[in-house]
């Protein structure tokens, strides 16, 4: 099975050094291999995501406008500090932003760049897999959430690349944890509730599947309440939505793209329980419309 897999989606999501993963801790070199850091001035400012030779994902608030002026991605590196043997530089030369980003709602939060010339890859630099339209995230699903995340509010994003586990639950979860922010079809919910583990401020991270032997991105992190506050979501653009838009701007060499095929419960599971702040809130499922729209993401382990 995974020799098939390998073959149609060729190199994206495979991770020669990508062995076990101990949740919380910064990855090993070579982990997450299309982990990228962009940079503006020579600064870090958001994380994206290599999918081809030539174009990093990213999210829309990361940018004011569409100008590549001063932007340039790192690839390659095992931390934002200190020596990476491994690294590799270019400059963006074009950065598209979704027609239908709403800064406001942070409806349709991603954004493409591309890079000054193709990189090679190597067991540090590959580009990830994509969900295909169709991709379905029942409840139980194991996620894994990478990224240059901060690990406190208002701190600095962490040295290394954070990496957090986390299931899929229902999104009417999510919507009691982030009732008052605009949550659309478009997005993924993504939940800390158990451990604070969650994403910070613009240090864009991923979150990642594995579907047979190859790991596949689900989602980018688009917005929240503050950061690893207890009980509250943190939110990410769904991938799968946009893959039309992604292969009306790349149009050679595109990106692999996985329809992701769900091993969690079914999404009609009938009742969940969640405790908030005390209160047990007990969530009656076959009551909720459009079951497949929202996942939350609870973490397991935090940093």
């Amino acid at each position: 099975y995974c020799l098939i897999l390998l073959i149609f989606v060729s190199v994206c999501g495979t991770a020669p050094l990508n062995g076990r993963i101990v949740g919380g801790e910064d990855a090993p070199p070579g982990y997450w291999p299309w982990q990228v850091s962009v940079q503006i001035f020579g600064e870090h400012f958001c994380g994206g995501s290599l999918i081809n030779k030539e174009w990093v994902m990213s999210a829309a608030h990361c940018f004011s406008g569409s100008s590549p002026s001063g932007w340039t991605v790192s690839l390659g590196l095992q931390s934002l500090q200190g020596e990476n043997p491994n690294k590799v530089s270019r400059n963006v030369v074009k950065i598209i932003l979704h027609p239908n980003y709403d800064s406001v709602t942070n409806n349709n939060d991603i954004a493409l760049l591309r890079l000054s010339s193709p990189v090679r890859f190597t067991d540090y630099i590959r580009p990830v897999c994509l969900a295909a339209s169709g991709s379905v995230f029942n409840n139980g699903t194991d996620n894994w959430v990478t990224g240059w995340g901060a690990v406190k509010e208002g701190g600095d994003p962490g040295v290394g690349v954070s990496v957090f586990m986390c299931s899929v639950v229902h999104w009417f979860m999510c919507k009691q944890l982030l009732i008052f922010l605009p949550i659309s079809g478009l997005t993924l919910p993504s939940n800390a509730a158990r451990s604070g583990g969650a994403s910070c401020g613009k240090q864009t991270v991923q979150r990642l599947i594995k579907q047979g032997c190859v790991w596949v991105q689900s989602g980018i992190v688009s917005f929240g309440s503050g950061c690893a506050r207890p009980n509250l979501a943190g939110v990410y653009s769904r991938v799968s939505r946009y893959q039309s838009w992604i292969k009306s701007h790349i149009r050679s060499n595109r990106p692999g793209f996985v329809q992701f095929i769900s091993s969690g419960l079914d999404s009609d599971n009938p009742q969940v329980s969640l405790n908030m702040n005390g209160k047990n809130i007990h969530i009656q499922l076959s009551d909720c419309l459009d079951l497949t729209d929202y996942e939350s993401c609870f973490t397991s382990t935090g940093r």
